[in-house]
């Protein structure tokens, strides 16, 4: 049995371990920066409000574009997390090894993928909380619409140009957009890779289900946990592999013949406080 959480990268995985390792020191400022999203909820009603009014509308504007800047900053770090875990499933699934066989040789990997989820359900969960997201973009979306009707062009259409709002468009409205983006991305990499057998890549996904279940079930491993933050981030990664599972895997992961034990799963979350797992039900619903 093996405990990832405090891997270090071997020789051998050292140059994918640095590639995914300069994609995963951004996360942390991408979650503060997602926190921090107020969103222009009332410069946005008084435009509307007051359509006559020019300088309201030019306030709601003035308010929404930076933040539009933001969200395409979000936007195109689901695109780096994309290829980083398409690099991950290279490594953790190709011959001659099964996928138990690299977890336990490749656990500085294993851990950066477990980063990843992590990552990507707290996102998520930030996402899930913050109606002002999909109102600002829409709004932004609905006044470049009105100002192209006047020939008029505006600075932003350099930064954030039609293709790219529409690709935006796309991203935000999914309920969980980062686990949308990662679930398309193993999808592809088991399409890309024919010659590889699916179970390659299922099997690494239910072996992580597993280790974070027994870490989270079992007393003993339980009590090494130093913190709430490091008995969460298990729950979101055996959340997160499942739900790659359950896209990935034919009959998915809710049927019995998944090798993931659903019920003994939703069992440990259902364990926890309900305002610590509540989102975590609610992506395994969606």
């Amino acid at each position: 049995f093996f405990c990832f959480l405090d891997a270090q990268p071997t020789d051998g995985e050292r140059e994918v371990w640095n590639q995914i390792s300069a994609v995963l020191q951004d996360s942390e400022s991408m979650l503060a920066d997602l926190q921090a999203y107020k969103g222009a909820g009332q410069e946005i009603r008084d435009a509307i409000q007051n359509p006559n009014d020019i300088q309201l509308q030019e306030k709601a504007w003035n308010s929404v574009c930076p933040l539009v800047v933001r969200l395409k900053r979000f936007y195109e770090f689901s695109l780096r997390l994309e290829k980083a875990l398409q690099s991950l499933l290279e490594s953790l699934t190709c011959p001659p090894y099964t996928p138990t066989q690299h977890l336990e040789r490749e656990q500085a990997l294993a851990k950066e993928f477990a980063e990843i989820l992590h990552f990507t359900l707290r996102f998520d969960e930030l996402k899930m909380r913050n109606p002002a997201i999909q109102n600002d973009f829409s709004y932004y979306r609905r006044t470049i619409s009105r100002n192209r009707i006047n020939n008029m062009h505006l600075d932003i259409e350099n930064e954030v140009n039609n293709e790219m709002a529409n690709r935006m468009s796309l991203f935000y409205a999914e309920a969980t957009p980062m686990l949308k983006t990662l679930s398309n991305a193993t999808t592809h990499f088991v399409s890309e890779n024919k010659t590889l057998p699916i179970e390659n890549t299922t099997d690494c996904l239910s072996t992580m289900a597993s280790v974070c279940k027994v870490m989270l079930e079992t007393p003993e491993y339980r009590s090494r946990f130093t913190s709430e933050e490091t008995l969460m981030f298990c729950m979101r990664v055996m959340v997160g592999v499942i739900i790659l599972y359950d896209h990935v895997h034919p009959v998915g992961a809710f049927s019995k013949t998944s090798k993931i034990d659903m019920k003994g799963c939703i069992k440990v979350l259902k364990e926890q406080p309900p305002d610590t797992v509540e989102g975590l039900l609610n992506a395994l619903r969606y």
